[in-house]
């Protein structure tokens, strides 16, 4: 029997250990890096010390509590809310409450490369954005101080005034180790788009640059996001914003579509600009020359503007068909070999001016433009409409569209400001491809992402599942939101996905065509809380007596009150088993509530049972897979239990 104990030990750095250690095992010795080992195992690769001081790149006052504030494990769990969602118990789609600080950390082995789309609109520091804080654990406190987030005092400043000598360095102080934990999240196939206007888009693409690397920066997409600016813009009127897009490995990505063309066209074989080259034209493709039967000798050219082939053979047509192979020389778009598969598919053809054509009828790709209008190639700005399958047809919308959907959905005005319109979202996470996507929005506001995710499945027939994060933050004292009876924002975003769901259940019938699945059109509702597992805390004191008290506490290492259902999420988690996984009991045990917990992102499955004893027959039903997992309070075995799964089976106790 395997038994080891479960503890919240995971953290953002163990990938990077972990690819280190394969790469240099001899720098490792009972878990510890040697430093001059590893040094000697890097050799001419490490840099000279004059020159660190000299290394290029984006520096400010706080990076370095940043950076290892994304290494330091959370202090928190995910609680299930029962009753805050819709379709509870079928849905796969998350909405998280707490600071996206510590929910990163604890998604971290869950989640860790599963995500294929990452949406953000952070606060954009415009001198009166709110800036992220947590008081969630102390660390984080020294951070917020450090940052000029908190004062000494404690209390939390929540502006970022430009005449602040830190206003850039508190928004990167923020941003830096959530981008860090973000990464860590993404498929290798992944992308993150971070919508960003003026103040800070330099400063993130420097960040992102260290983050990711530069090979990994796709791009920089222009939003119009309306059409006339401010009225009292003194020097420029700003109608634009920007979506930085970064891949996890640009080799692996597969690049933007803006577009899916499915109908019948022709494209030419020559291309001008390309170097000749000779091909042999298979007999038998179909001539559409104007004359049935017709001949031109070896020598000949056929030419047309800045084009022309020169014929290596004679060509003759005979009943609208070439009689036989045509070698011809020109500026040839493709191969040989391409060349003969598509006369093998009947695709090839002579033209009315003797040139050559393919006939195209398989989907073809086209890459998204960096530039996102507000109004289409159908000269139309309607933000309820958009086809999926071409987003250059329509616009992307504006702000004001977003402000428009967001008070006809919750009957109300200026609850949210400046919510990105649904359009423009649906469009980004359409340009993936994916229909099974995971999309992370951590920074959810109103929840447009997952509105854009649910409309977007309804038009395409996809499969995406969301995971909104959002701080409940509370909103102001006499705004609208309060009045209208949202306390926080992430009240907000709750209450616009609840009412996304009841307008689609309405519409379903023409909105939805048939489905090989049905629609998840569901939430579950997961708030950030403390741990059920103690924290330790150092004891410097000399009072034997008083450290004798201090292990007492550790007899059980969870806390004085938790309940079966919330400390289930934790072990999830811990052991790697995303929010949605499937959770059945297990009907072959009855002496014991044994659950069985799967997901389609982790290969073994894990069965737990919380009872305060577990049955020794339980032992002997329980039937484990190799690497499958059981997990049970380190109390609840006597030592006959222990004996009957000394088995091979991999045990963890709490």
């Amino acid at each position: 029997m395997t038994v080891t104990k479960l503890r919240p030990t995971f953290t953002f750095d163990q990938e990077r250990l972990d690819a280190l250690r394969a790469i240099a095992p001899e720098a490792f010795a009972d878990g510890q890096i040697n430093w001059d080992v590893l040094k000697e195992a890097l050799g001419e690769h490490l840099e000279d010390e004059g020159a660190a001081a000299e290394h290029f790149g984006l520096t400010w006052p706080g990076k370095r509590a940043a950076r290892r504030l994304a290494s330091q494990p959370s202090a928190g769990t995910l609680l299930p809310a029962p009753g805050e969602g819709v379709n509870e118990d079928h849905t796969r789609n998350i909405f998280i409450e707490g600071d996206n600080l510590e929910v990163l950390k604890l998604l971290q082995k869950s989640y860790a490369g599963q995500v294929k789309l990452i949406y953000i609109d952070p606060p954009y520091n415009t001198g009166q954005d709110f800036v992220y804080r947590d008081d969630f654990r102390q660390p984080l406190e020294e951070y917020l101080r450090l940052t000029g987030q908190m004062d000494e005092a404690g209390r939390v400043l929540t502006t970022n005034t430009k005449a602040d000598g830190r206003f850039h360095s508190n928004w990167l102080n923020m941003m830096y180790p959530r981008l860090l934990l973000a990464r860590g999240l993404l498929r290798a196939d992944g992308v993150i788009m971070i919508s960003i206007d003026d103040n800070e888009v330099h400063n993130l693409l420097s960040m992102v640059t260290e983050i990711f690397g530069g090979e990994n920066v796709v791009g920089v997409l222009v939003w119009e996001k309306k059409k006339k600016g401010a009225f009292l813009a003194r020097h420029l009127t700003n109608i634009k914003e920007y979506v930085v897009v970064v891949a996890r490995n640009a080799l692996s990505f597969g690049g933007l579509i803006g577009e899916i063309a499915t109908d019948t066209e022709t494209y030419p074989c020559i291309n001008a600009t390309n170097p000749r080259e000779i091909r042999i034209i298979p007999a038998g493709i179909k001539s559409n020359f104007s004359e049935n039967d017709y001949f031109l000798p070896k020598g000949s050219v056929i030419s047309s503007g800045t084009m022309d082939m020169v014929l290596h053979s004679d060509l003759a047509i005979e009943a609208g068909v070439l009689k036989r192979q045509l070698i011809i020389e020109g500026n040839w778009r493709y191969t040989q070999e391409n060349m003969e598969q598509f006369a093998k598919n009947g695709e090839l053809y002579l033209t009315t001016d003797l040139y050559l054509r393919r006939i195209v009828a398989e989907p073809r790709y086209k890459n998204l433009k960096d530039l996102l209008p507000r109004v289409g190639e159908d000269e139309k700005a309607d933000y309820r409409q958009y086809n999926p399958n071409n987003l250059f047809e329509d616009g992307w919308g504006s702000n004001e569209d977003g402000e428009e959907e967001l008070r006809d959905l919750l009957n109300a005005q200026d609850i949210f400001p400046y919510p990105k319109p649904m359009k423009l979202i649906a469009k980004l996470i359409a340009s993936v491809r994916d229909p099974e996507a995971i999309v992370i929005d951590f920074f959810a506001g109103s929840c447009t992402a997952a509105h854009a995710i649910l409309n977007l499945n309804a038009r395409d027939n996809g499969n995406r599942r969301f995971i909104m994060v959002q701080l409940p933050e509370p909103t102001g004292e006499g705004s609208p939101a309060r009045q209208s009876g949202y306390a926080t924002i992430a009240d907000i975003g709750k209450e616009r996905i609840r009412r996304v769901i009841k307008q689609m259940q309405g519409e379903q019938p023409k909105l939805i065509p048939d489905r090989e699945t049905p629609e998840d059109l569901g939430f579950r509702v997961f708030r950030l809380e403390r741990s059920h597992f103690k924290a330790w805390q150092d004891y410097t004191g000399g009072d034997v007596a008083e450290l004798e008290t201090l292990f007492d506490r550790f007899e059980s290492p969870l806390a004085e009150v938790w309940t079966p259902e919330s400390l289930l999420v934790e072990i999830m988690l811990l052991q790697g088993f995303p929010l949605d996984s499937a959770v059945t009991p297990l009907p072959a045990c009855p002496h014991n509530h044994v659950l069985r917990v799967t997901s389609d992102l982790v290969a073994h499955h894990l069965y737990v049972c919380l009872d305060e004893r577990l049955h020794p027959a339980t032992a002997d039903t329980l039937a484990l897979g190799a690497e499958d997992v059981f997990v049970c309070l380190d109390s609840a075995l006597d030592e006959e239990t222990k004996l009957r799964l000394q088995d091979g089976r991999n045990v963890v106790v709490i």
